[in-house]
């Protein structure tokens, strides 16, 4: 081997040098990375709704010995806790040995993922077919939701206070649902349509059924004969559309891609693919010296509205009943606390390099991506962390050989996005976006590395434990 010039001992002093994972890990660390994506790929198939993600999450958390929380209640050191923000958000906490006035190790991530939502009066029959009527949640590319099989998930509160629970595609057997597109023969007007208008929202419709009633030998219609048998199997009448929530997903389970398997393709990667090492972190933890919570919150991708978002006060009055009840000051905490917003960011996709740029792109198997600020042309909507948190959080994962990337959403000027650290910096914590590169993001079906996936857990697992 030639003996390495000036140069080349410079360049390993100075240049950082991005590593694929298979580089860094052993081969049993990547058999490790592989088992743990075996339980997220069964997350992601039984997890494709917040309330579903917030059910599967305290189910567990309570067989790990977690108790719901109780506001005034002092916890010992140790203590295992649970708040259930109706039905759609999940906090997870430990109580730590230190003080809370030292400070908490928070890691939050969200749960609802985009989809189609049904209208309040969504039930409808067109010429010979029954159809639902949706709106879209979130930012998706509408032409990429058509003549692929949908699942349909929803709660219904009745007048009398009853609640029922519907899922229907997931199981074999079960039927599915679709939403239609036009032949190629019959496009040429639609094919002149903008990409983002090729399939517009109102075009949006599922089909549902195709046989009519039949009573007496008659032919009484497509939409009673849907009623009749929501009816029949839930109890339901047309009204209680208005105070139920339907959601359509894709029908479709987590699976492997490649000859190599190394990546997962599924639906909901955004941002389960985060929220399931930051929960299994805690889970995990035992006696830490900070307390850690994990946050698992609703409505992120419509800007972390309403109440059972980050935009409400719910995260905040959880974390000063917590600190008044240990005798702390709920401001010390927050102001010594650390917190990663756990979300995914944009891998580099080598077909469609135009919109990234190459030196501040996060690539598929080369680690987490850890990004200072999101937002969109002047940094509009970003939180962007200081320099003295990241120079921190460098140490964390380096010392735990959590390999990492810098990267941010595209390009200057050509889009953008937020994340949940904007409300979490109210707090007047130090908050950074730390998560799993994406491709095909927001897409039914997403793209996620395996390594990537695991080096997440291990990540959440460190900067819990870290002083």
């Amino acid at each position: 081997m030639a003996e390495k010039t000036q140069a080349d001992l410079l360049r390993e002093q100075l240049c950082r040098r991005q590593q694929h994972a298979c580089e860094v890990l052993t081969a049993e660390e990547i058999k490790e990375a592989d088992e743990f994506c075996e339980g997220y790929k069964q997350y992601l198939d039984l997890c494709k709704t917040e309330r579903a993600c917030a059910n599967w999450t305290i189910a567990r958390a309570e067989k790990l010995g977690f108790e719901e929380f109780q506001a005034g209640k002092k916890y010992e050191a140790g203590a295992k806790i649970y708040l259930n923000q109706r039905g759609k958000s999940v906090i997870l906490a430990v109580l730590g040995k230190r003080s809370l006035e030292d400070g908490l190790r928070m890691a939050a991530a969200h749960i609802d993922s985009p989809r189609l939502d049904l209208k309040q009066n969504p039930l409808y029959e067109d010429k010979g077919l029954a159809l639902f009527k949706t709106h879209y949640y979130g930012g998706i590319r509408k032409y990429q939701w058509v003549t692929m099989p949908l699942a349909l998930h929803g709660v219904v509160a009745k007048k009398d206070g009853t609640i029922v629970e519907i899922c229907i595609g997931e199981e074999d057997g079960d039927p599915r649902f679709c939403i239609t597109d036009l032949l190629p023969h019959l496009a040429s007007e639609q094919s002149e349509r903008k990409l983002k208008e090729g399939i517009k929202g109102e075009e949006l419709n599922i089909v549902v059924g195709s046989r009519p009633l039949m009573l007496d030998g008659k032919a009484e219609g497509f939409k009673l004969a849907i009623l009749k048998h929501l009816h029949d199997s839930y109890g339901m009448v047309e009204e209680d559309f208005i105070s139920a929530e339907f959601q359509a997903v894709p029908a479709h389970k987590a699976c492997d891609i490649g000859f190599d398997r190394a990546l997962i393709g599924a639906y909901g990667h955004d941002d389960r693919v985060c929220s399931y090492p930051c929960t299994e972190a805690i889970f995990a933890l035992e006696d830490p010296d900070y307390t850690a919570v994990t946050v698992l919150a609703d409505k992120e991708e419509i800007g972390s509205v309403g109440n059972t978002g980050l935009d409400s006060n719910f995260l905040c009055d959880f974390l000063h009943d917590l600190a008044l009840a240990q005798g702390a000051n709920p401001r010390t905490m927050l102001r010594n606390a650390k917190c990663l917003s756990a979300d995914v960011d944009a891998g580099f996709d080598p077909t469609w390099p135009s919109v990234m740029d190459p030196l501040n792109s996060a690539y598929m198997s080369q680690g987490l991506v850890l990004t200072k600020y999101t937002g969109s042309r002047g940094k509009s909507g970003a939180s962007d962390a200081n320099a003295e948190f990241l120079g921190w959080l460098r140490r964390v994962l380096d010392d735990a050989n959590i390999l990492w990337q810098a990267g941010l959403l595209g390009k200057v000027d050509e889009g953008g996005g937020g994340t949940l650290a904007m409300f979490l910096a109210k707090l007047n914590l130090e908050v950074v976006d730390l998560g799993v590169p994406l491709l095909s993001m927001h897409a039914p079906f997403e793209l996620a590395a395996k390594t990537d996936i695991a080096m997440m857990f291990w990540a959440c697992d460190a900067f819990f434990k870290a002083e």
